[in-house]
């Protein structure tokens, strides 16, 4: 395993893994106003060509709003730690059905045991490479809605579950917090005059999000050079695509994720730097290289 002190000077850390509230504020904002901005295409020129825009290119933007969970999980998204946990929270996590505390317990979790079996994330890319056909069986279920259908589910029963007596009360106030952030969704997108785009949003969240939260994971970490390696050389993947498969599928540097977990509190827009770093230390000298997520399917979906 990697020490990145042995990578790092003093100076180089203190660069790195230092913070800032303005460029949160700019990475949220931005991202809410690219959502409202392509439910307000759909919704001020409706046509079969708007909606599939927005079904296509909205899912980045839910995907967005889940990695700034990530980096609020992680306290790297806003200097003040009040503040990264409640924009954290409330606007990043809750509108995707997430959770900021669970997930940062189990994320943490992920980190600790990556590159061992005991990995909580192991099942979303042990399998890999696959074959063709079952990657379309995959790609079906997450188009058709099933698999965003399960993880609805999931979420009402566990909020349900506190009528019963595996559940708390704390389930219950989570599935009021979710049921809650979804209407204050509709009601800005009502007063906005395209209240019906708010079903354009959890269309998209049931189906093409589904999909696109699965192609991140593969890129990550499946098929990667020794998954039961705890080095992040070996078990994780970095893809240095181009601006506009990062917008659909990497939004705010995620893409860097060897970066990451190498260093996990770097902020993300201190990852292309930290990278640029590496390289020049020849930390990354013997990584595979991947310059579009193309080549990473191409890797981890094998024909035959």
């Amino acid at each position: 395993m990697l020490n990145s002190a042995e990578l790092l000077s003093t100076e180089d850390r203190q660069r790195f893994l230092q913070r800032s509230d303005w460029r949160a504020w700019w990475l949220v904002i931005s991202n809410w106003a690219a959502i409202l901005g392509l439910l307000a295409i759909a919704g001020l020129f409706p046509s079969v060509l708007t909606i599939l825009l927005v079904w296509v290119l909205l899912p980045g933007r839910q995907l967005g709003l889940s990695v700034l969970m990530h980096e609020a999980g992680h306290g790297t998204l806003f200097a003040n730690r009040p503040l990264n946990r409640w924009v954290g929270q409330w606007l990043c996590a809750l509108p995707t059905l997430n959770d900021l505390p669970a997930y940062a317990t189990a994320h943490l979790n992920h980190h600790r045991l990556a590159g061992t079996p005991d990995d909580p994330d192991l099942p979303n890319y042990r399998a890999y490479p696959v074959n063709i056909n079952s990657f379309r069986r995959k790609v079906i279920r997450d188009l058709t809605g099933q698999t965003g259908a399960k993880l609805v589910a999931g979420a009402v029963k566990g909020g349900l579950s506190h009528f019963s007596r595996q559940g708390s009360a704390s389930d219950f106030l989570l599935l009021i917090k979710r049921v809650a952030v979804q209407g204050a969704l509709a009601l800005v997108l009502l007063v906005l005059g395209i209240g019906w785009t708010w079903w354009l949003w959890v269309v998209t969240f049931m189906t093409s999000y589904m999909l696109v939260i699965r192609l991140r994971q593969i890129a990550e970490h499946a098929a990667v050079p020794d998954a039961n390696d705890p080095d992040p050389r070996k078990n994780t993947r970095t893809v240095t695509a181009p601006f506009w498969q990062r917008w659909l599928l990497a939004p705010h540097g995620v893409n860097y994720h060897l970066e990451h977990h190498l260093l996990p509190g770097v902020p993300c827009y201190h990852l292309p730097a930290f990278r640029a770093r590496l390289l020049g230390n020849g930390w990354l000298d013997q990584v595979p290289v991947f310059n579009s997520y193309a080549q990473v399917f191409a890797h981890a979906v094998r024909r035959g």
